[in-house]
């Protein structure tokens, strides 16, 4: 049975960093795609970083150079690093795992399959 669970979120200031962890049990991350969702309350849920079953990366606009999405060396664990955080960035984030190799969509939500139950960030101005 495929687990998803997220940590590291917290409470940070504008411009501070934040890790979040990934582990998914039940799957390869060189199987499957994987990927980092956040939704603020009242929005939609949107891509924010994913990586394919190749290592190609793919970025939202809103943090590109920002955020670096990235594996353990045993495709167990999911990271994403989160610099210069902004308040607007504040959102609950999921984990989320793919069944397909390459994604056509890589930041679109219904691509993903399994999900973890989130981790929330906030940011303060």
């Amino acid at each position: 049975q495929v687990q998803v669970a997220e940590s590291g979120g917290g409470l940070v200031q504008a411009g501070g960093s934040l890790r979040l962890s990934c582990i998914v049990s039940g799957l390869t991350f060189d199987d499957y795609a994987m990927g980092w969702f956040r939704q603020a309350p009242g929005k939609e849920r949107e891509g924010v970083a994913t990586v394919d079953g190749n290592g190609v990366t793919t970025y939202a606009d809103s943090v590109k150079g920002r955020f670096t999405i990235s594996q353990d060396n045993a495709k167990t664990t999911l990271y994403l690093q989160m610099n210069s955080l902004k308040p607007e960035d504040t959102a609950m984030y999921y984990c989320a795992a793919s069944v397909g190799w390459v994604p056509l969509v890589p930041l679109q939500r219904t691509e993903y399959n399994y999900w973890g139950q989130g981790t929330q960030v906030t940011v303060s101005s």
